[in-house]
């Protein structure tokens, strides 16, 4: 198992998951958490994709995010871009969830204004647990339809998704803690919305340069104010834990 050290607020060495499960997992029933991971000079994806930037300390604490979660929110740009398969997490994870009396795996929940996906994808026919597909009155009543066999469609919004009707009809299902993992551009209306509880974030000890885009895209009316919470380090990456001043 990768080492990770704990570095802010008390210094412990070679924490262990129930350590970091304890550390991530005291947060109230409703809360939203971004992960991003990014290099040191600020790029949010290297040789295209964001995964080129993840090392072993962030993929672990990837999982035990996913771990705490009951819905897991992508944008359909980065289910494309990064290979997102069926929401599944570790047997391990599994068991943790089951033994505390929630499902197996948290639910995957895809949004996308158009409905630009394929339904036949094993997103959705290997799911083990039903996914949402949160939309907007621009996808049409023949394309919803598509996705009703094997997804809830979940319309909020008019030409652009409403994440603030999102996130309310997530909660009123009972998917309260929500992680989302991407991309930029929802990270930036969950943002301008006021909606980020927690903003996890890994930096990774490379320098990309290049075009790379930034982790937050979009406009926003004032800059948010963010305290963090802990640093974690591992193999020359940091863990960055940031929650929302109040």
């Amino acid at each position: 198992m990768t080492r990770i050290d704990r570095l802010l607020p008390l210094p412990a060495a070679e924490m262990g998951d129930d350590d970091l499960l304890e550390a991530f997992g005291a947060t109230p029933e409703r809360w939203l958490r971004v992960n991003f991971v990014s290099s040191v000079d600020g790029a949010a994806t290297a040789g295209g994709l964001s995964g080129g930037l993840s090392g072993a300390a962030d993929k672990r604490v990837f999982e035990l995010l996913r771990r705490l979660a009951d819905v897991v929110l992508v944008g359909a740009g980065t289910v494309r871009a990064e290979g997102y398969g069926p929401m599944l997490v570790s047997a391990e994870s599994a068991a943790w969830r089951t033994e505390r009396g929630r499902p197996a795996h948290p639910v995957f929940a895809i949004v996308s204004g158009g409905l630009d996906l394929d339904p036949a994808s094993t997103i959705f026919t290997a799911a083990p647990v039903r996914p949402i597909v949160l939309t907007t009155e621009r996808s049409t009543a023949e394309q919803r339809a598509r996705f009703e066999p094997v997804a809830d469609v979940v319309v909020a919004g008019e030409r652009t998704v409403d994440v603030v009707a999102m996130v309310s009809q997530l909660a009123d299902r009972g998917l309260g803690r929500v992680l989302n993992e991407g991309g930029p551009s929802l990270f930036g209306a969950l943002l301008a919305a006021d909606r980020v509880d927690e903003l996890c974030l890994t930096v990774s000890p490379l320098l990309v340069a290049g075009d790379s885009g930034r982790i937050a895209r979009g406009p926003l009316d004032a800059a948010r104010d963010l305290r963090l919470a802990q640093v974690l380090h591992s193999e020359g990456a940091l863990l960055l834990r940031y929650l929302r001043q109040r």
